[in-house]
């Protein structure tokens, strides 16, 4: 049950994440305010995902891709927008609002390896 609720907010967590990147990139304004509860509605379900749903085996994986899209968010995507307008923007605000879902996660996750190399 519990993988199948991380499963869940891990996809919830992307559908958000890649529609506020869209809205955000081609100029949308969202109220700060609901901006503050879809930021906060990302973070709490990467936290869910950290805690049920990422294995002892697919811990590494997991921080390995993490730290991949960590980079590709300083890679100046914004750039692109010199040759096709708007989708430097897109995709930059997609990466971004991605990181904010996988960031907590990859937090509890690394919290969890920690603890595991300390038990050993």
């Amino acid at each position: 049950m519990a993988n199948e609720v991380g499963r869940w907010c891990f996809i919830i967590g992307i559908v958000v994440a890649v529609v506020l990147g869209v809205l955000s990139g081609v100029g949308v304004v969202l109220g700060t305010t609901a901006l503050n509860w879809l930021t906060l509605l990302l973070v709490v379900l990467g936290l869910i995902v950290g805690f049920s749903n990422i294995t002892k085996k697919e811990s590494t994986p997991f921080l390995i891709a993490a730290m991949a899209l960590l980079i590709a968010n300083t890679a100046g995507l914004v750039n692109i927008n010199i040759l096709i307008p708007h989708l430097g923007s897109v995709l930059e605000g997609i990466v971004t609002n991605l990181l904010v879902v996988v960031a907590p996660a990859a937090l509890i996750v690394a919290v969890k390896a920690f603890y595991e190399f300390a038990r050993a």
